[in-house]
């Protein structure tokens, strides 16, 4: 009777001990969801980055040559629509690769996949989608920014503008998610923005005057 006693008193701290195991493994979960989602984040960040200055230095190496307001605005469309359809068939392909290569590796395993691991599974569409829209978002700002400004000259300053402060932001978001100074790394995407948009201005000065 007396070990029973003692049988039963020490068995109750090794299930407080699992119990105290368990919680840290599901708050790691929490923590592992978090940077999961502050990655996706920082993509999608970094996707309106590519948006705004691809699609600012198309429109920019255009109004090197061209004035019309009809001319910029075209090419700036057509910028944002082939950027984001790149963008997203290039995810699709990515992501479902990767999912292709989980799922095998789950198969060698000889593990069943449970409703919690088909959550965690990669989603090619949802990815091609975050990409395609994080795309656009960018190349909407230089798009806004020249539509209803005839003045070329002014429309140019407009756009360069326009796209200075959003190249700041970016750059700043891009860097909170990713635990990096601000400061150095805004600056970085805004001289690396600034470099794109006159190297593709100039070129296209260039050739545009040599009669090619």
């Amino acid at each position: 009777m007396a070990a029973n006693q003692d049988h039963a008193k020490t068995s109750f701290p090794v299930n407080d001990l699992e119990r105290q195991v368990i919680r840290p493994r599901s708050e790691e979960k929490g923590e592992l969801d978090y940077s999961q989602r502050a990655q996706w984040l920082r993509a999608a960040v970094l996707g309106a980055n590519d948006g705004l200055v691809s699609t600012a230095s198309l429109m920019m190496g255009v109004g090197a040559v061209k004035q019309d307001i009809k001319a910029m605005i075209l090419t700036g469309f057509a910028g944002l629509v082939a950027g984001a359809c790149s963008m997203a068939i290039g995810e699709f392909v990515s992501v479902y690769s990767q999912l292709d290569i989980e799922l095998a590796q789950m198969k060698r395993d000889k593990r069943e996949i449970d409703e919690g691991e088909k959550e965690s599974l990669p989603n090619p569409v949802q990815a091609a989608a975050a990409s395609a829209l994080a795309f656009s978002v960018g190349a909407m700002v230089p798009l806004l920014a020249a539509s209803f400004i005839k003045e070329y000259k002014v429309r140019l300053g407009v756009v360069i503008a326009a796209v200075t402060v959003a190249l700041v932001v970016f750059g700043w978001l891009g860097a909170t998610l990713g635990k990096a100074p601000p400061v150095r790394s805004s600056v970085r995407v805004l001289v690396g923005g600034w470099l794109a948009m006159a190297i593709t201005f100039g070129l296209t000065k260039l050739i545009g005057s040599s009669g090619l």
